[in-house]
């Protein structure tokens, strides 16, 4: 008995032994971030179609996964493997490879998707619903923790690989697959981001946004470069309702519609809204985007940032065809309204735009006066100028001048494309238009001058330069502000003649500053020695003033003799003539009544009368005769006196009074 119950001890012992053998290996603890691959081992299924993967119970992998927790799977028919969960960390993303589903249709580069699937982690539902293989469009966003199936699906992160790849190139490299493999770069698989960043070029960090190529959609219009969605309709329904306002235009193109695929996110809703191939029309703002990097590319470029006193002429790339606006008299090339290719005839003004620079390029154009210097100094603010250099030119003697120039030129904003359209930049304005204007101009002035004559006129040469200029530039609509000449660099012999004939000049003014000086000085010594005699001078004056007063009042006592006397003798005149005119008339009577000899007695002896002639003298001596005679005689010695006088000549002229001897008056 004892015998028998050794043997069965031992049996059931071997028989426990053999089960936990059996049994043990076919229970699984799969821990809480993993997952169980069921390989089935064999069946009398097999698989059909090229899908690795069974559904059915065939041998081979199983569609079911093992979930976390203690799992039993008889190991004899079936090898599990443990897989961890799909973890993609923050800031990256994970892009998702189906190795399992239908094929992908011809010219296709990622399969269909549908919200249905989730973040893939239902391989059944995946592949009942139309599943494709291939890259899926959706990525998996930061942070996910998701039981995909390994080998139904490969997903790529930045740092790791997770399943398994079936691709036999790939099979040998397990455990060290890198994105590299699938032609990824590591930097592909992070969170894209638009932000500012520091441009070399520039030279500090700029505002940016992104210019997005999708590399899967239908192919491009015909004549089209870039693709934006629904074309340019609603530009054209702006334009049928009579909208004249260009503002209006250009806020419709730089308002994107990437509401409609989330910025590119969602792929599947970018194809199925139009999207196409190639070059995208609305760029990415500010912001984090989860992108496929199989098909979406991202450039980051500046922005288009309009400063105060500037503004931007735009060339159109795309857009509705061209419509010149600009009439028949502008001939320098079309101008067009914003959403129309060519030159938009309204520019835009200070603010920051996000203008996709692959469709729509932006000319600057300063608005506030522009300083260009031809000179080695350089305007900082634009260095449209850093080309230009001093003008060389040569006189009509042969000598060679280097002219330092300034001109000032202003564009009015609302003319700045019409400008560009003639001259294409500013750029060639300065290179191309000014440049030749400037110089040609000052190497034809200086070659008709000598170099003293143009020294000498350098203004009136400055004056001529800007009315040349500036007609020049009203040519192609820009002002001239003004011309300046800075400095002119003069040949050494000339500077060396110049400088001598400077210095003789100034010897000359400083011999006429020495005699002004001398002059100063005489006229100095004489103030002070009238100075010293001035109570001389003063009493002398006071004298002269005593003696003019003398004279003039002896004047003004002679004037008033001279006219008493004058007046006087007028009056006696007047009174002779009267008196002589009545004694006239009364002689003419004697003598009618009396006789001549009677009539002129008489008149002898009243003249004698009146002059008080004696007719007796004091001692009278008396004879013959006496008293009576003697008074006879004397009136007779008068008679006879007067009738014994010879009678005047009445035909003689009356001789002229003697003038009294010249003095003769000695040098």
């Amino acid at each position: 008995m004892e015998y028998f119950a050794m043997i069965s001890g031992w049996v059931y012992a071997g028989a426990a032994f053999l089960l936990f053998v059996l049994i043990y290996p076919s229970f699984h603890l799969i821990g809480p971030t993993e997952v169980g691959l069921v390989n089935k081992r064999f069946s009398f299924k097999k698989l059909h179609g090229d899908n690795p993967i069974a559904f059915n119970g065939e041998a081979g992998y199983q569609s079911e996964l093992l979930m976390p927790g203690l799992r039993f799977k008889f190991w004899i028919l079936y090898r599990v493997q443990k897989f961890p969960w799909v973890q993609v960390p923050a800031g990256e993303i994970a892009v998702v490879i189906a190795q399992v589903g239908s094929s992908l249709p011809i010219g296709a580069k990622s399969a269909i998707y549908k919200n249905e699937f989730g973040s893939f982690s239902d391989l059944s539902f995946f592949i009942k619903n139309g599943g494709q293989k291939g890259v899926q469009r959706p990525v998996l966003s930061p942070g996910t923790l998701a039981p995909i199936h390994p080998v139904g699906f490969i997903v790529v992160t930045r740092d790791k690989i997770y399943g398994v790849p079936l691709i036999p190139e790939l099979q040998h490299t397990a455990g060290t697959l890198t994105p590299v493999h699938f032609g990824l770069d590591p930097a592909q698989l992070e969170i894209t981001r638009i932000e500012p960043m520091h441009f070399a070029k520039e030279g500090k960090v700029l505002d940016t946004i992104g210019i997005v190529t999708a590399l899967e959609g239908d192919p491009l219009p015909k004549g089209d470069i870039a693709s934006r969605l629904g074309g340019y309709k609603d530009v054209e329904e702006i334009e049928k309702k009579g909208v004249e306002d260009d503002t209006v235009l250009i806020e419709t193109i730089i308002g994107t519609k990437n509401d409609l695929h989330n910025n590119y996110q969602d792929f599947q809703a970018f194809l199925d809204n139009g999207g196409r191939i190639g070059l995208q029309h609305d760029p990415l703002l500010y912001g984090a985007y989860n992108l496929n990097p199989f098909l979406i590319k991202v450039e980051r470029v500046p922005m288009l940032v309009i400063e105060q006193g500037e503004v931007a002429v735009i060339k159109s790339y795309v857009g509705l065809n061209t419509e010149d606006t600009t009439g028949e008299q502008f001939k320098f090339g079309m101008l067009s309204r914003p959403g129309h290719r060519g030159i938009w005839q309204e520019p835009l003004r200070t603010g920051k735009y996000p203008i996709n620079p692959h469709v729509y390029q932006a000319v600057i154009v300063p608005t506030a006066i522009l300083t260009l210097n031809w000179a080695e100094a350089v305007s900082e603010a634009h260095l449209l100028d850093q080309q230009l250099e001093s003008i060389i030119a040569k006189s009509r003697e042969g000598f060679v001048f280097k002219i330092d120039l300034q001109v000032q030129i202003h564009i009015a904003d609302t003319k700045a494309p019409r400008v560009i359209s003639i001259v294409g930049s500013m750029q060639n304005l300065v290179s191309e238009v000014l440049q030749a204007a400037v110089g040609n101009h000052f190497r034809d002035k200086l070659q008709s001058m000598p170099a003293v004559s143009f020294i000498e006129t350098r203004q009136m040469v400055q004056e001529e330069a800007f009315k040349y200029i500036r007609g020049k530039l009203e040519e192609y609509e820009v002002e001239t502000k003004g011309v300046y000449i800075q400095d002119v660099v003069l040949p050494e012999t000339l500077v060396r003649v110049l400088t001598e004939r400077e210095i003789a000049r100034q010897e000359i003014e400083t011999y006429k500053k020495q005699k002004e000086s001398q002059d100063q000085r005489i006229m100095m010594e004489h103030a002070k020695g009238t100075a010293d005699m001035q109570s001389d001078l003063a009493r002398s004056k006071v004298g002269i003033d005593i003696k003019t007063n003398n004279a003039a009042s002896r004047k003004a006592e002679g004037d008033g003799e001279a006219v008493y006397i004058r007046d006087t003798g007028s009056a006696k005149g007047a009174e002779v003539e009267a008196v002589g005119m009545a004694r006239a008339k009364s002689y003419e009577a004697q003598v009618k009544a009396l006789g001549e000899v009677p009539t002129a007695l008489v008149n002898i002896v009243s003249a004698l009368a009146e002059k008080n002639v004696k007719f007796v003298p004091d001692n009278l001596v008396i004879g013959g005769g006496g008293a009576v005679d003697g008074l006879a005689g004397i009136l007779m010695s008068y008679f006879s006196k007067m009738t014994n006088k010879a009678p005047e000549k009445q035909d003689e002229p009356p001789k002229k009074p003697e003038e009294p001897p010249k003095k003769q008056i000695k040098a």
